[in-house]
């Protein structure tokens, strides 16, 4: 029941006020009882179950009785749709390329995607780095100002990407939580290694407090959020940001971030393969970006700081079958043992990408939803930074 649901939840057909979901009925629950998912997808599923000596069903025989717990189909339907179109055009792998290629090769891919909703206002500029300047796109709602605002850092392993790689996703981030969104750039790997993009991500919050107002945002009202390498960069800049006095940072938005480097946890076993970012590919990210005596530094494994206590309120999201699931889920647990204010939200039958895959990936919008209405609500309620 929940495939079928999950199935008929990227359809209007829940929408429709008809006998199919039993409007035909006073008082009847209203359900989509039907599997639209097709009926060769539905045989599949069938000989799957009993080839896996039928998982999900208890069987008896007289006294004796057993039971295969489990679910047949785990990924949301269209997310498997994404991974298998993939598959059939049997692509190269970015970790056996070299970084200039993965990047010319991810920039063709991304002229590609949905361009995602329209927001009031697009704005490129520089903002003053560490080692030069460096390039942001702000977004500004289609709704009058002043409004909070939120530092992103895009993904991309510390090696791919820049602040207009992730376009499509700013954009709903922008209009689903009426911020300015400003996505910044950092210096990348292998030309740039740890701690550069941890410098760059810092000095851009930096600025990007000290120029608030004039960005159209609110004082006081300050946010970061990232997505995977750039949730790694969020994570930290927030523990800087801590130590240092400043910015004051309301709350941090972490989206399948990195929090630690050493690369061995149960998911990345458990999802090693299959879900479009591997494990293998994971290491091509670390091995170009940080060495092995830097991993277990706190500014690239945030998750190893000593202390945690202090920090902004957190979101943190975690995707069912993500090698990062399961180092997203312990900074969770690690920054409530430490007395932050965390909101975990697992995205079920999700991958580390499909959040991201706005107007391809109907059912991450939902997930995109209770982001932002997360993020509206921890936006009126910061701490000091101690």
């Amino acid at each position: 029941m929940q495939h079928v649901n999950d199935c008929a939840d990227i359809t209007l057909y829940p929408t429709a006020n008809s006998w199919y979901m039993g409007a035909n009925v006073p008082g009847k629950p209203r359900v989509f009882l039907p599997y639209i998912g097709g009926v060769g997808t539905y045989r599949i599923a069938c000989d799957e179950v009993v080839g896996r000596d039928y998982l999900g069903f208890r069987l008896s025989t007289g006294a004796d009785a057993s039971c295969n717990d489990g679910v047949i189909r785990r990924v949301q339907p269209d997310v498997a749709m994404v991974i298998e179109m993939m598959a059939m055009l049997e692509l190269p792998p970015l970790e056996t390329m070299d970084p200039v290629t993965a990047r010319a090769f991810m920039e063709a891919s991304s002229a590609l995607r949905p361009p995602g909703p329209d927001v009031g206002e697009i704005v490129d500029g520089k903002f003053p780095g560490p080692a030069g300047d460096l390039s942001y796109r702000l977004y500004r709602p289609p709704t009058v100002g002043p409004h909070p605002i939120v530092v992103y850092f895009h993904g991309g392993g510390w090696v791919l990407g820049n602040a207009t790689s992730d376009d499509p996703l700013c954009r709903d981030l922008c209009v689903r939580s009426n911020s300015v969104i400003v996505s910044v750039d950092y210096r990348h790997a292998p030309e740039a290694r740890f701690p550069a993009a941890i410098d760059d991500g810092f000095a851009a919050t930096r600025w990007v407090a000290d120029n608030a107002v004039a960005l159209g945002g609110i004082p006081g009202e300050l946010a970061v959020f990232g997505w995977s390498a750039g949730g790694n960069v969020a994570a930290v800049v927030c523990q800087l940001a801590r130590d240092a006095g400043g910015p004051a940072i309301a709350v941090q938005g972490l989206l399948t971030p990195v929090t630690d480097l050493e690369m061995s946890s149960g998911s990345y076993v458990e999802n090693a393969e299959g879900y479009i970012l591997t494990a293998a590919l994971m290491k091509w990210f670390g091995d170009h970006y940080a060495d092995e005596a830097d991993r277990s530094d706190p500014r690239a494994s945030p998750l190893r700081a000593e202390d945690l206590s202090g920090l902004p309120p957190a979101i943190v999201i975690t995707c069912e079958f993500d090698p990062l699931r399961d180092e997203g889920i312990a900074y969770a647990q690690a920054l409530a043992a430490a007395g932050v204010r965390v909101e975990h939200i697992a995205a079920r039958g999700h991958t580390h990408t499909s959040l991201t895959m706005v107007d391809i990936v109907l059912s991450g919008a939902k997930i995109r939803a209770e982001i932002a209405d997360t993020l509206r609500e921890f936006l009126g309620a910061s701490v000091p930074v101690r």
